[in-house]
């Protein structure tokens, strides 16, 4: 594999692509041919599944490990279809049997995928202390039967267990043998390989290669290379689109109606709702924000139509909560549903916190900042100032990490968004007590929270489930560690004789590309 972290050359040669981009028209695309050029926000960090972050850390074992089961477009309802396993089926409420297809083997000469693989997959995530553990929290143990069979024993019936657990992140199945021989984990070179592609090349910061894996014998792809390119900024991301530097980028939410005016010649637009949701954490654990009255002041300070119409152009709804409204879960409404300054001033002055000054962290991108800015003008109106702190993604993810020093109990105010899934406990599971200090940045403590959470897992009826969920949010608000921004609305460009793919977390998924 050649490994590369030279950045000289590439910012060379992106800032050529970028000052040409308004002059040149797009030309003939590599995706006519046999590579695929993908656009991506950030690099990976890990590639075990067991310590995956972000959206690439995802998508590259989507492409060099299987999963037994995969879903299909998120615009499509979220299909499953079998995958790594020929067949897979539930033998009652919670055994769930499995056959792996034949001819799935691993590079490096560590033989073919097994049923004990999927076991040792399974069951090192579950229970443990890794951000997936939720996806096998209902999980027994994995019975091997033979190499190619066994069966999934949950210790009660959950019937999204198919879809949360199985498709991406924790359901990645690595090799037992490899991953023992590097000590038992690994971050970003993948010790054995079993998928539609296989990793070429790595230059840090700003290019991924991957090349069709001549050993693999399921669905061939369409595609004999996948090059994806890291760029941060949507903006710059748009221009070295037309550019013709790749053949999908998402793009800022904000340059919906410039494409809709003058789309870039040869391209086509992809607008749909997303399970992707924003909100503002707001620290209970941090000094100044100790006294629910000043959180309660923030609240009441946040303008959510000046965000919406600022950052997002006005395409979304404010959400009520974590649970998309797509999904039929959702609150009906906030508690605090209107901003009202007077209300906030009067309870800093109870809490003798007038003039009170906090850190808001975010992310550095374009929709990210404007937000930050808003959100300081609306606290400002209240007495509040708020300093801004724009921050790269590595530096961003430590902030509430509690293996990165003590720094996550103090944050003050962190802007957040995060990948959704398609059950609701998938969105609600991060703000249960046991993620403080790992994504639960907030410091929300609630056993109320903790117990709805789990008879929600096991409940069947839908009616029963969405009070459930609700009450969840309600608890959340009324904490005042929240402020529920919305659900952001999914916007990408992509050259017109491509077949996107889009999962349920808002990320493509390559293997399904295919020519139109």
């Amino acid at each position: 594999m050649q490994w590369n972290t030279d950045r000289r050359g590439f910012l060379k040669a992106a800032g050529m692509g970028l000052a040409a981009a308004a002059a040149m028209p797009r030309f003939g695309w590599a995706a006519e041919g046999d590579t695929l050029r993908l656009r991506v926000g950030a690099d990976f960090q890990v590639l075990d599944p067991f310590g995956i972050i972000g959206e690439l850390d995802d998508i590259i074992p989507r492409c060099t490990n299987v999963t037994l089961v995969r879903l299909g477009d998120m615009r499509e309802g979220n299909a499953v279809r079998p995958w790594a396993a020929e067949k897979i089926e539930w033998l009652d409420g919670t055994r769930l049997a499995f056959t792996l297809r034949e001819g799935l083997t691993w590079t490096g000469d560590f033989g073919p995928v097994t049923a004990a693989d999927v076991k040792f997959s399974f069951e090192r995530i579950a229970g443990s202390d890794s951000a997936w553990a939720y996806q096998f929290e209902k999980l027994k143990e994995v019975e091997v039967i033979d190499d190619r069979n066994g069966i999934i024993h949950l210790t009660e019936a959950f019937a999204p267990f198919m879809v949360i657990a199985l498709p991406y992140y924790g359901g990645h199945i690595v090799c037992q043998k490899a991953v023992e021989a590097a000590g038992g984990s690994y971050t970003t070179e993948i010790p054995a390989q079993c998928g539609p592609y296989l990793m070429e090349a790595w230059e840090q910061n700003q290019k991924v290669t991957l090349v069709a894996n001549p050993d693999w014998t399921g669905e061939k792809p369409a595609f004999g290379r996948v090059e994806f390119y890291i760029v941060t900024d949507d903006q710059a991301a748009q221009l070295a689109y037309e550019a013709d530097a790749f053949d999908f980028t998402r793009v800022a939410v904000g340059a919906a109606s410039q494409l809709k005016g003058a789309m870039p010649e040869g391209a086509a637009l992809i607008e749909a709702a997303s399970t992707r949701y924003a909100w503002l954490t707001i620290n209970m654990n941090a000094e100044p924000l100790k006294d629910i009255r000043v959180r309660q002041a923030i609240q009441y300070a946040y303008d959510g139509e000046a965000v919406l119409a600022g950052a997002y152009d006005g395409l979304v709804a404010r959400s009520t909560g974590v649970v998309p409204p797509t999904s039929g879960y959702a609150r009906a409404s906030n508690l605090i549903a209107a901003r009202d300054v007077a209300r906030a001033q009067e309870l800093l002055a109870e809490a003798g916190a007038e003039g009170l000054e906090v850190n808001l962290y975010a992310l550095t991108d374009g929709t990210s900042q404007t937000i930050a800015q808003i959100i300081q003008a609306n606290l400002a109106e209240a007495g509040i100032t708020v300093n801004i702190q724009p921050t790269e993604e590595a530096a961003y993810w430590a902030l509430g990490d509690k293996t990165a020093g003590e720094g996550y109990k103090s944050v003050e105010l962190v802007l957040m968004n995060f990948a959704g899934g398609i059950d609701p406990t998938e969105n609600l599971v991060w703000f249960r007590p046991d993620q403080i200090g790992i994504y639960n940045w907030s410091f929300f403590d609630s056993a109320e929270y903790e117990d709805l959470y789990q008879a929600s897992m096991t409940e069947q009826d839908t009616d029963k489930r969405r009070a459930m969920f609700n009450r969840m949010e309600d608890l959340m608000e009324e904490s005042g560690g929240f402020i529920f921004i919305c659900f952001e609305p999914y916007l990408a460009i992509h050259d017109a004789n491509l077949v996107p793919v889009i999962l349920a977390d808002g990320h493509p998924d390559p293997v399904a590309f295919r020519k139109a």
